[in-house]
């Protein structure tokens, strides 16, 4: 995958990479503004050697739409304006990319300003019932996801699958990519593959930011989720369920487990889960129907 122009001469493992794609007709004007990655810090490890270290650089931004102010996200501040586009896709305040003029981030102020064509109708009543939502860089979801099923429209069985081999070639990829979470920790990684091709690859501090990333690129470039494979390090909660299923892609991978909720709703919306899923190991959780099995002969013991 190509980088990003202005990683071009870091030597800061990428936090943000996809493939060089043309940008959809319509799609908003962006202000890429990329803030510093990792902060180098002073440590005392257990020999009580003094020594210095990175850790990833998390930092607010506040989104105002049309001059409201609408929520602060804690981010890596990877690629901040499709962020702030996904989690617009994703929360269901945008239907479409084109509905969004502009993006312009200034970390000098900590915001990121959207300027829309023709505003966001209901605006104050889409928002009105907030959740925060679990994990590390803690979410905000406005809405309740159960009620979102019906808007979901994915692709039958029949045409959105993934063999066994294929989930394989994608795991080895997400261990050896060279990411901030190897070189620092402290953030999540999600990806979006097409085969065992990966498209886009985001980190930060949040999960749920992270696919939001990925959200607001497929949104610029009109990548379809039909026929692709979504993989994050993160748990699958009902929020990472329902905002793969708003993108359209039917299929999910974790290195993490999933919760009753994220079961529940992945169920209802026919996608398949892979869970635990690291090296050559999975748990299939729901789905069976799209997942072309190769199961492997487990190792004999002696008695």
């Amino acid at each position: 995958m190509a980088p990003r122009e202005d990683d071009a001469e870091d030597e800061t493992p990428l936090a943000f990479d996809a493939v060089p794609l043309p940008r959809r007709a319509g799609a908003p004007r962006l202000n890429p503004a990329r803030g510093p990655l990792l902060r180098r810090i002073e440590i005392v490890d257990q020999h009580g050697e003094r020594r210095d270290i990175d850790i990833p650089a998390e930092r607010p931004l506040t989104v105002f739409v049309d001059k409201r102010e609408l929520v602060t996200l804690m981010t890596l501040g990877a690629a901040p304006e499709l962020l702030v586009l996904g989690y617009l896709l994703n929360q269901d305040l945008v239907r479409r990319a084109d509905e969004v003029e502009s993006i312009d981030v200034d970390w000098s102020v900590e915001a990121a300003a959207v300027k829309t064509h023709r505003g966001i109708a209901n605006l104050a009543e889409k928002t009105a019932h907030r959740v925060v939502t679990t994990g590390c860089g803690q979410g905000t979801v406005f809405g309740d996801a159960m009620a979102q099923i019906g808007a979901v429209r994915l692709p039958a069985a029949q045409s959105a699958r993934i063999a066994q081999g294929t989930l394989a070639r994608i795991l080895e990829q997400m261990k050896s990519r060279n990411s901030v979470h190897r070189h620092a920790g402290s953030v999540h990684g999600c990806a979006l593959f097409r085969g065992t091709e990966m498209l886009v690859f985001a980190e930060d501090v949040g999960r749920h930011n992270a696919i939001d990333t990925i959200a607001g690129w497929m949104a610029v470039h009109g990548v379809d989720g039909g026929d692709k494979v979504f993989y994050t390090t993160g748990r699958l909660t009902s929020e990472m369920v329902m905002k793969s299923a708003h993108m359209g892609v039917p299929i999910v991978v974790s290195r993490n487990g999933v919760t009753a909720m994220g079961h529940e709703l992945a169920t209802k919306l026919g996608m398949t889960l892979f869970g635990r899923a690291a090296n050559r190991h999975f748990l299939c959780y729901c789905g069976f129907e799209r997942f072309d099995a190769e199961p492997l002969a487990q190792a004999l013991t002696a008695d």
